[in-house]
């Protein structure tokens, strides 16, 4: 019985540290993802609007992105500065 303890909590410690760096993993993807899609609405707006001063809320009101959008981009930090998406 110590022995098949022994074996799980090995165990444990081996899965435990793999499971924190892939949620790392799993939030720069995300975060990558989210900057991917307000880049490509931005392009949208300013092709179709011909102004090049796009801010998340406009893209919200515009219907370029929704609401849970636009607080996720806010989440992981991702601005627009000079019509590029950029997150830190």
């Amino acid at each position: 019985m110590s022995i098949v303890l022994f074996i799980i909590s090995l165990l444990v410690l081996i899965v435990l540290p793999n499971l924190a760096q892939q949620r790392k993993n799993a939030n720069r993807i995300h975060r990558h993802a989210m900057t991917a899609v307000v880049q490509t609405q931005v392009d949208a707006y300013e092709n179709e609007t011909g102004t090049d001063r796009v801010t998340l809320e406009e893209l919200r009101r515009h219907d370029y992105l929704t609401s849970a959008q636009v607080q996720k981009a806010k989440k992981e930090h991702i601005s627009i500065v000079n019509g590029k998406a950029v997150a830190p």
